[in-house]
């Protein structure tokens, strides 16, 4: 089995104006529409068996709007991570319905104009880790160079000693670009790290090297699609020459009890 946890798909009506968007000022080219459609033609070519969609309100109104077509997904292999807002009044109530639907929220603190580690979002890391919903946040540099760094490994760490049991996704694995600050603040602790946007932005050694260096069952793979191929991270994964068990775990064992598959 091979489960992505980090995909991104919008609905079909505002797919089109949001790869324009985001290939404008992420100066990067996706491989596909943002759509599901899409996205699952790419699951079946490279026979994925399950991918999470993160979604991401980059303001307050948009959080309801965003879930409602998440819920509405009824395609096989899908699965999602829900679009919540710290800013949205009503994210008490929000979490509660998320909680009997699915099995994590996503946060962009970049896109979302918060500091990872504000005491303002406290409670609702409270709320969250009270519930054992996943939550998977972006961490270290946008690929959009005029966007502030509101998250990166040492603030991804404050976060986890004041709430260590919050499942806690540490996307790009643990912060994007800062790989030297992984390895200070985030390696060996009980934290998960994704591998989206993660290879081929270092060389392999290093890539293994951090991967070692984390406990086995803490990795996730993840490709953050349409911004790659899938494939293009399979092989990747593959020429490392990890062990086979560590293979297994981060390709789904990990994320099947993780999202209770």
């Amino acid at each position: 089995m091979i489960i992505d946890i980090h995909t991104h798909a919008w609905p079909e009506k505002v797919s089109l104006s949001a790869r324009e968007k985001l290939e404008f000022h992420r100066v990067v080219k996706f491989v596909g529409d943002p759509t599901v459609a899409t996205l699952t033609s790419f699951m079946s070519r490279n026979k994925i068996d399950y991918s999470v969609i993160c979604a991401v309100a980059s303001r307050p109104e948009q959080v309801t709007s965003i879930n409602n077509w998440l819920f509405s997904i009824k395609e096989p292999g899908i699965k999602y991570f829900c679009a919540l807002h710290p800013g949205y009044p009503g994210w008490k109530e929000e979490l509660s319905r998320i909680r009997q639907r699915a099995a994590g929220i996503k946060f962009q603190p970049s896109f979302q104009a918060f500091m990872v580690d504000d005491e303002k979002i406290f409670p609702v890391y409270e709320r969250i880790e009270e519930l054992g919903l996943a939550l998977l946040i972006h961490s270290g540099e946008e690929l959009d160079p005029t966007l502030p760094i509101r998250a990166n490994p040492e603030r991804i760490l404050a976060v986890h000693k004041k709430f260590p049991g919050l499942k806690m996704i540490a996307a790009h694995f643990g912060g994007f670009r800062h790989w030297d600050a992984v390895r200070e603040y985030l390696l060996g602790r009980d934290i998960y790290l994704d591998t989206s946007s993660f290879f081929g932005y270092l060389p392999d050694d290093q890539a293994r090297s951090l991967i070692l260096g984390h406990p086995a069952d803490r990795i996730l793979f993840g490709t953050d699609f349409p911004l790659r191929d899938q494939k293009e991270d399979l092989d990747h994964l593959d020429r490392l020459g990890l062990p086979l068990e560590l293979k297994e775990k981060i390709l789904s064992g990990n994320a099947r009890r993780l999202l209770g598959i």
